[in-house]
């Protein structure tokens, strides 16, 4: 094996080829690396001494089928300049990572494809390998999102584990970029933000968030002037988790009969009336929970009625609209719809400025469940089955070895040979008596 196809068809440069190995039916190759040209890692001086070796294996792209290492033993250097003794890089791997640069574009590649499980069957490697990969991709590509051209931005927090960790979440709402996740929630979370924002000189003019004391008082005191708006998604979340509460208390003084009808409305009440079931008369069954109580169906039609708010033709309507729905659930009787009008009342500035940045996190939301989905816990067969279960549609078939086109037919006369990861190798002429 020359040189240069090590170089060009494992992107191992600047390396010398010494012996090739078939065990197991895989094809080792081992290498080694001139002492002239061992440079100190921290520094990238020359000047060094020789202080052994450790000797390394790196997994690289497959030839055909047949899994492809290569070993290479490592030269340790003493560096005259710093004084420390220490591994040279090695110019083909990541540190500490065990598999070539090349190999790991390879999985990249294939990724893009298949499944992670189908990938490690394939390179007959562990899927946790293959994760590792991805994941460092992901990190190199958007850990530190550029933050100069923010205008409009939500904040938000997602509990995971079962509200046993929380995070917080700010996205750009006019790319739909997620530009910071941080640890815990409040103001400290948002703690590392701010300090890559202020330099970044980000001009941010509008921030849609829920009604949390906390996030407010953060953006106030670190984007001063821009437009706080308190978000259409939490408000009416905080209205159903109220509405649930009154049915949960109505339920418990009704008597049986009517026990009966409350029990399965509570999905009933939080639906929008145009997403209810006709198939399963979700509509016939709604009207008749809220035929049992009144307290229960002017909570309803109140809540049904405040969605209007964020359909009116300009600030000036949805101010007088406001009030007058301030003024009919205070009027109501109903002590939930009163608590419901106190809050709105407190936060009527934030609620009428979506008139002045008509944004909402609505598209947070449904970044932060895919946040949770990949947050869960991954142990071993249940993520791989996810994983299985992904939209490429890539199954069991793809995990086939393949076979070399000599085997499958060997009467044939020009032949492909196997690829070396994804580079086409050519073909061959077989010549003689018996072919």
């Amino acid at each position: 094996m020359s040189t240069s196809l090590l170089s060009h068809a494992f992107g191992a440069r600047g390396y010398r080829y010494v012996r090739t190995a078939y065990t197991e039916g895989q094809v080792i190759f081992t290498i080694r690396q001139e002492p002239r040209t061992c440079r100190c890692s921290a520094r990238g001086s020359g000047d060094v001494l020789s202080r052994g070796q450790v000797e390394r294996r790196f997994r690289c792209l497959p030839i055909g089928a047949r899994a492809t290492s290569l070993v290479l033993p490592v030269p340790r250097v003493e560096c005259r300049a710093c004084g420390a003794v220490r591994q040279v890089d090695v110019a083909f791997a990541d540190p500490r990572r065990s598999y070539t640069r090349a190999f790991q574009r390879y999985v990249l590649e294939l990724a893009r494809r298949m499944t992670i499980r189908d990938v490690a069957a394939h390179l007959n490697v562990g899927w946790d390998l293959v994760k590792d990969i991805q994941k460092r991709d992901l990190a190199r590509r958007y850990a530190r999102p550029k933050l100069k051209h923010l205008r409009h931005i939500a904040i938000d927090e997602i509990a995971v584990a079962k509200g046993h960790r929380y995070m917080t979440v700010v996205m750009d709402l006019e790319t739909g970029a997620v530009v910071f996740v941080g640890d815990g929630k409040g103001a400290d979370a948002l703690k590392p933000f701010w300090k890559r924002l202020r330099p970044s000189g980000a001009k941010v003019t509008a921030v849609a968030m829920d009604m949390s004391a906390a996030y407010r008082q953060a953006v106030s005191a670190h984007l001063k002037g821009a437009t706080i708006v308190f978000d259409h998604f939490h408000v009416i979340k905080l209205f159903n988790d109220k509405l649930s509460g009154l049915r949960r208390s109505l339920y418990h003084q009704a008597k049986d009969e009517q026990k009966k009808v409350l029990k399965g409305a509570r999905w009933l009440l939080l639906k929008n009336p145009e997403n209810l079931d006709a198939d399963r008369d979700a509509k016939q069954r709604l009207e008749e929970a809220l035929a049992l109580n009144k307290p229960l169906a002017t909570a309803y039609y109140m809540k049904e009625d405040l969605r209007r708010f964020w359909e009116q033709p300009g600030k000036r309507f949805a101010a007088a609209w406001l009030n007058d729905w301030l003024r009919r659930a205070d009027a109501s009787g109903v002590k939930m719809l009163q608590q419901m009008a106190r809050t709105l009342a407190a936060h009527r500035a934030g609620l009428l400025a979506y008139y002045d940045a008509m944004i909402t996190s609505g598209p947070l939301e449904g970044t932060n469940n895919k946040i949770k989905t990949t947050e869960q816990p991954p142990p071993g067969r249940r993520w791989v089955r996810q994983s299985a279960e992904s939209p490429t549609g890539m199954g069991a078939e793809r995990r086939k070895p393949l076979t070399s086109s000599l085997a499958q037919d060997p009467k044939g006369v020009g032949r492909s040979c196997r690829p070396v990861g994804t580079r086409p190798t050519g073909s061959f002429r077989l010549e003689g008596e018996g072919f």
